[in-house]
């Protein structure tokens, strides 16, 4: 048994299939824990049974609480909401689909006392039963945001994670609303430890993470961490205009020797060109002044409907 209190933090949208499952296997680890413990399960507005089922699970069990957000808001936002409403020592952060397993949760917390620094222990997957599509876009999305922000992270890094209450207790100070919940955990700064596991394929259902969801999640820490996007525009703008100016030498020289410059198509191919690269430009001065638009609005990442 551990001395500190904990709480489990599981985001639910449409896991029907799995949430009863879940729990049992979750309470089963949890209570050879600790006797102080809540798990909080936080339906992110499902369209199936999910709701129905949780408050059904609910009634049996005394430690767990359940909250529903008014609609859908993103798995990220859930978690957000998930962590808002901890009130324990330690918090684990977990996927719902069983591919974190929760009989590895003692593993990550003995990581994370055995190490005072150390505010976070992560799951680092040695192995994953994922599609070849979402490994690939997972690693593309480390390297990509290991290069370009101010965010660095070791490989192979997933959601499931216990944390000290004083990281959540930051976490609270941001009032951020386009920078994802785990990106602002890890641009806070403290200590963290990697704990390789094994992770297990789903168990049941089909993930809601498709192509778009992920290039979304690459997207919103690239804009809200770096300002590369920005500048490699004005970089690429300052070699056209050089570009544009010898150009314009060459065809000058051209002229006063005698020789014109012909060609309809090359012509229209390099309009084209910087036509097609000016609204790249545009598209990306757009996504900065977008964020900094909702940022202003200041409305909330979610609304808890109801907490029971």
């Amino acid at each position: 048994m551990y001395k500190q209190s904990l709480s489990v933090v599981v985001p639910i949208y449409n896991d029907q299939e799995v949430i009863s499952e879940l729990l049992r296997r979750l309470t089963a680890v949890v209570e050879t824990l600790t006797k102080e413990y809540e798990i909080i399960l936080v339906d992110d507005g499902s369209r199936d049974n999910s709701w129905a089922i949780m408050n059904e699970e609910r009634a049996k069990r005394e430690h767990v609480r359940i909250a529903r957000l008014s609609r859908n808001f993103g798995q990220q936002n859930a978690i957000a909401a998930g962590l808002s409403l901890t009130t324990k020592d330690l918090i684990v952060l977990m996927d719902s689909d069983l591919q974190d397993r929760p009989e590895d949760i003692p593993l990550l917390i003995d990581a994370l006392l055995a190490d005072n620094e150390a505010t976070m222990a992560i799951a680092q997957w040695e192995e994953r039963k994922d599609s070849r599509m979402k490994i690939a876009v997972s690693r593309l999305f480390q390297n990509v945001s290991n290069r370009i922000t101010d965010i660095h992270t070791m490989p192979r890094l997933g959601i499931f994670r216990v944390m000290k209450k004083s990281v959540v207790m930051e976490l609270r100070n941001f009032p951020e609303r386009t920078a994802t919940a785990v990106s602002l955990l890890y641009f806070i700064g403290h200590k963290y430890v990697a704990v390789p596991l094994k992770r297990d394929a789903r168990f049941a259902g089909k993930s809601g993470y498709n192509l778009r969801k992920m290039l979304a999640l690459t997207f919103a820490r690239i804009f809200s961490f770096s300002m590369f996007p920005i500048r490699m525009v004005t970089y690429l703008g300052a070699l056209l205009c050089i570009g544009s100016m010898i150009a314009a030498l060459g065809l000058i020289i051209y002229k006063l020797v005698g020789n014109v410059v012909t060609g309809w198509t090359s012509m229209m191919v390099l309009i084209l060109f910087l036509f097609g690269l000016n609204f790249a430009f545009l598209g990306i001065l757009g996504e900065y002044i977008g964020r900094i638009f909702l940022e202003t609005k200041q409305r909330p990442n979610y609304i808890i409907e109801q907490v029971l």
